[in-house]
């Protein structure tokens, strides 16, 4: 059975005991870590005491951190400094027992080939992949921004062979870029490693273009994309990523995580073979 995780960017007033609390009042069995106590976690200044106490706190509660995120852009930060802080993310995730980290490829860099861009890409990764490999912490890259699509994030990962390196399919980028369900699970297949729900509707008067919405009620394919990959065989985590710290306008976490928790754990049963 997949596990169920939201990533505290939903929660941004949230302590780290309230976020504890939630995983367990809502039916969710773990939690992804964008922010910490409201804040952007950065693995090369938090403090060794600050680092010990999270870890615990979440180790003692039995509530798994099932992704660690980060802000790292690969095709747009410099490459010894993405490495550095790559390498720094990975010995975190490490210690609190998470399984992944997550990077991003952020804005496409001026007058550079595609050739070029996810070259550089994989190098940075391929840097990276003995010490992912050595402390069992795979790194994920999100369809998001310069690799919005699956086909983007395919010619990354067809330049890393480790399995160390995979992708993290959010379900709502690789729409907007056109592609279907079936078409994101044969580009990247095996390689997801990572799963992230969101659903919106688009909206040109909105400042990205779409408003982000209850689960069900946005023109996303969740609920297809969710069936074809649990049909496929993935059996990695489902995390839900409500973005109340980028659009503070959107329903309250006490409103979006219960409900988006009912709802996938109904299409996740739904989707599985022996509810055929």
């Amino acid at each position: 059975m997949n596990k169920l995780a939201f990533s505290t960017l939903g929660c941004p007033n949230w302590s780290v005991p309230r976020v504890i609390e939630a995983v367990k009042e809502y039916g969710y069995d773990g939690v992804e870590l964008r922010l910490i106590d409201g804040e952007i976690i950065d693995a090369t200044t938090m403090p060794q005491a600050e680092r010990a106490r999270i870890g615990r706190a979440f180790a003692e509660a039995g509530v798994p951190i099932c992704c660690v995120d980060t802000s790292i852009r690969l095709a747009a930060d410099e490459p010894a400094a993405s490495g550095a802080n790559l390498t720094a993310f990975l010995e975190l995730a490490h210690e609190w027992q998470s399984p992944f980290v997550r990077v991003f490829a952020g804005p496409w860099p001026e007058g550079r080939s595609a050739k070029q861009v996810y070259d550089s890409m994989a190098v940075v990764v391929n840097r990276a992949v003995p010490d992912a490999e050595r402390l069992g912490v795979a790194v994920v890259l999100e369809t998001h921004d310069t690799a919005a699509s699956a086909t983007s994030v395919a010619e990354v990962l067809r330049r890393v062979e480790s399995r160390a390196f995979g992708a993290l399919w959010d379900c709502h980028h690789p729409y907007r870029m056109g592609e279907q369900p079936d078409q994101v699970l044969d580009l990247l297949g095996d390689r997801i490693l990572h799963f992230h729900v969101k659903d919106a509707r688009r909206n040109e008067a909105a400042r990205t273009g779409w408003d982000l919405l209850l689960l069900g009620e946005g023109e996303v394919p969740v609920r297809e994309s969710l069936t074809a990959l649990l049909r496929r065989g993935y059996d990695g985590w489902v995390a839900v990523e409500w973005e109340k710290k980028w659009h503070p306008q959107i329903e309250e976490p006490e409103v979006a995580l219960p409900q988006h928790a009912r709802l996938l754990r109904e299409w996740m049963a739904e989707a599985t073979p022996a509810a055929r």
